[in-house]
């Protein structure tokens, strides 16, 4: 008795002096073992006694440590829910994240709102077992201060009743397996053994109690009364539907009597199915021990050792000195009338049936005391350690997850990059080398027109010199009547025409279009080398689909040239004074540029002085001193002179008769006519052909050398038009690969803001995991190693 006298004044004291503690209990300890004193200085949990100022209850570690635990879930929910929005959201082009990992992060949503859920129910539980009529449901009422659950003599309690907090001032109750809200009345017909309504031991009820009514309930506490353990074999069917969430057990012996098999036995599988239970045991009805006070302390010292080897040495839940403190003598029908009286104003000793009253009061108190501080601590491990671990483990799962889709960004991003660097300097060496090989390119376009106008106007100037042979080729039949002569000029057109074009292309053409192909070639080989090589054959298409056997076009038109060309068949004397004349012209004609020619040479005069009006060269025309006008006129004149009967006539052929002799003359007169009269017999239609050819290639070959240049100029231009066209076409090619890298390089530029968008974002993620994680060491540490 002593020692009990000691650990309850050291309880209530605190060791120290005659301040209240923090749970409220008043620490005389003269008032608590005087049996007159009064009970209001006694902690009560509720209404009834008075309470300290600075009292907390231990149960408010548990609502304290559920809310924090709801917010952080709260904050994971958010969490969880943008980051899956985030990746969900990804662009398909930024394939970093997998089908698997979009469906594992869709199930954290999913885990996290199960999370919740079960967080938002969770609340203390404490379970009481004990044989029939041992009064635990008495236990509860006193507990909760009222009158709750039904108790009696025998077998009262049939089914399970749990009894929680709920909102508002309306109590009711809702059997297993309904959503009927009942009166709360009903649950002493109900949950009661002599109810004619027979429910399944097993089966359970449920009691909603205002909370205001009780703090106990106000503070997320749910009491579970059972049947009696030696009612019913269907052990672990009550196990496992009522037991293995309860936080504390709460052994109600009857201290009339000892510790049975049956109580022994469900405890022995309650302990094989959790680890290391909370238990405690009191021993109800202990007022009973109050009429043989002679043994009050014999039996009492016998069943606290019962119950200490029961925790320590069978079940192995507890340390000898835990296993004391959870062992309690109490009267649990005599504490609910004292809490009643106090209620109804009266003292709490008014509800005493015996004597000790103080005492088995205390102990009760003291019994709820340890129990809300365990429960709390029991309460706070069990329901929220495993849920910090797994908020740990998905917050440490997504940020490893969000860490390797980081890595992944970062490894694509990197790609970009290189690829970028690639094509940026791709683009530069390719407008670089453009530019080079387009002056390389102009140069040899250029250096190639000209090549051909120089090749074409030596071919043609030679094709000229030759150009007798050709029109002695043409041998169509020849007439001097004027129709026929037109008909003949266009053919002979034509077929100087067709003739001359066909000696160039045969000596020019194939060359030319070698080169040209060549050139082509080459064009095709230095412009390919700047495009990618997927563009290559797009390239090679472009050039052969677009671009014909190069074929050089000669445009003399003969035709046109040779239109003014104006034929002269009258018969002309060789040896007539007009022909005489023209020899003589020719021959001053000759000399006169000989002489110019070494006036040139040897003297210092200038062009100027040369072609002065004044100077004698230009006194005659450029081609010839004497016109063919001029030369009609003078042969005119001369054959009148000779003809003449006149005075001067007559003496010039005395003259010469006399100095030659009319034999001469004679003869030399037969030979002249004999010459003409062969010459005017031979002007033959074929004569006339010959002369007009003649002619023909005379003023032909004069008016072709004017069209040389031309000529010669536009088959360089159609070489430099063939090239031109190939390398703009080559060049729009290269232009066309250019743009298309340029399209590239921005989509890698956007495709690379997007990844560092991302990559920024998933770090903005990654950090609030961490975030997330330190939230809970910290709860873990404030509310659960704490404890």
């Amino acid at each position: 008795m002593a020692a009990y006298l000691n650990r309850t004044i050291s309880m209530v004291t605190g060791g120290g002096g005659g301040a209240t503690n923090g749970t409220g209990y008043d620490n005389t300890a003269a008032a608590l073992l005087d049996a007159n004193a009064s009970p209001r200085g006694l902690h009560t949990h509720g209404g009834g006694g008075t309470t300290g100022h600075n009292d907390v209850s231990p149960l408010q570690i548990f609502v304290r440590a559920k809310k924090k635990i709801n917010d952080i879930f709260g904050e994971i929910e958010d969490y969880v829910v943008e980051t899956t929005g985030f990746i969900d959201a990804l662009p398909a082009q930024v394939e970093i994240v997998d089908k698997a990992e979009s469906e594992l992060f869709r199930s954290y949503v999913l885990k996290v709102a199960g999370i919740r859920e079960v967080l938002a129910r969770d609340h203390m539980k404490v379970a009481f077992f004990g044989r029939t009529s041992n009064g635990k449901s008495s236990v509860i009422n006193a507990m909760l201060r009222d009158k709750i659950l039904p108790s009696g003599i025998g077998h009262t309690t049939n089914c399970f009743c749990q009894v929680e907090g709920v909102d508002g001032d309306e109590a009711y109750l809702v059997k297993e397996g309904s959503d009927e809200k009942l009166n709360v009345t009903s649950i002493k017909q109900l949950a009661n053994a002599l109810c004619q309504e027979k429910l399944c031991e097993s089966s359970k009820v449920r009691i909603f109690w205002p909370r205001k009514r009780c703090s106990l309930l106000r503070d997320d506490v749910v009491f579970v009364d059972s049947p009696g353990v030696d009612v019913s074999p269907n052990l672990d069917d009550w196990i496992d539907n009522h037991c293995l969430n309860a936080d504390v057990f709460v052994l109600v012996l009857n201290a009339e009597s000892t510790m049975t098999l049956a109580e022994k036995s469900f405890f022995h599988e309650v302990s094989t199915r959790l680890s290391k239970p909370n238990i405690f045991v009191l021993n109800n009805r202990w007022d009973a021990s109050a009429s043989e006070p002679e043994f009050q302390e014999s039996v009492k010292a016998q069943h606290q050792e019962r119950c200490i080897d029961f925790l320590v040495k069978e079940l192995k839940v507890a340390t000898l000195k835990e296993a004391e403190e959870r062992v309690f003598f109490v009267s649990a029908r005599e504490t609910l009338q004292a809490r009643l009286k106090e209620a109804e104003g009266l003292p709490a000793i008014a509800g005493a049936l015996a004597d000790g009253f103080q005492n088995r009061y205390f102990d009760f108190q003291d019994f709820e005391r340890k129990f809300e501080e365990c429960i709390s601590k029991s309460a706070v491990r069990t329901k929220f350690e495993q849920h910090s671990s797994r908020g740990k483990g998905i917050s440490s799962e997504m940020r490893m997850m969000l860490d390797n889709i980081y890595d992944r960004a970062n490894q694509l991003r990197n790609q970009k990059l290189e690829q970028k660097k690639k094509l940026t300097d791709r683009i530069a060496s390719t407008e670089t080398q453009l530019m080079q090989v387009t002056r390389e390119m102009k140069m040899k376009i250029h250096n190639m027109v000209e090549e051909v106008e120089q090749k074409v106007a030596k071919a043609l100037n030679e094709e000229i010199w030759r150009l007798n042979v050709l029109v002695d080729e043409f041998n169509l039949p020849f007439h001097s009547d004027p129709l026929v002569l037109n008909v003949y000029k266009k053919e002979i057109n034509g077929h100087v025409e067709s003739g001359l074009g066909s000696n160039l292309r045969a000596r020019l053409s194939t060359a030319l279009a070698m080169n040209v192909e060549t050139a082509q070639r080459e064009m095709t080989d230095r412009m390919t080398a700047l495009i990618p090589s997927e563009k290559i054959v797009f390239a090679t298409h472009q050039v052969v689909a677009r671009t014909q056997p190069f074929e050089m076009l000669y445009t003399l038109n003969c035709q046109n040239l040779c239109a003014d060309f104006q034929e002269s068949l009258d018969f002309r004397f060789s040896w007539g004074i007009t022909a005489f004349i023209a020899r003589f012209n020719g021959k001053m004609r000759a000399g006169t540029k000989k002489a110019i020619t070494h006036n040139r040479q040897n003297s210092n005069m200038n062009v100027s002085q040369i072609m002065s009006p004044t100077s004698p060269m230009c006194l005659m025309p450029e081609n010839e001193l004497i016109t063919q006008e001029q030369l009609s006129v003078i042969s005119k004149v001369a054959v009148a002179s000779i003809g003449s009967q006149g005075t001067l006539g007559l003496l010039v052929g005395g003259v010469l008769l006399k100095t030659i002799g009319w034999r001469v003359i004679v003869g030399a007169g037969i030979l002249y006519g004999s010459v003409y009269l062969y010459e005017r017999l031979s002007w033959t239609n074929a004569a006339k052909e010959k002369t007009f050819k003649n002619q023909y290639v005379q003023h032909a070959t004069r008016k072709l050398k004017l069209i040389v240049d031309l000529t010669s100029a536009n088959c360089s231009h159609q070489v430099q038009q063939e090239l031109s066209s190939t390398f703009a076409r080559l060049c729009r090619v290269v232009d066309t690969a250019t743009t298309d890298m340029n399209s590239e390089l921005k989509e890698i530029e956007t495709s690379l803001a997007v990844i560092e968008a991302n990559q920024k974002q998933i770090k903005v993620l990654s950090n609030k995991a961490n975030f997330i994680q330190r939230e809970l060491d910290i709860f873990e540490s404030n509310y659960i190693k704490e404890n």
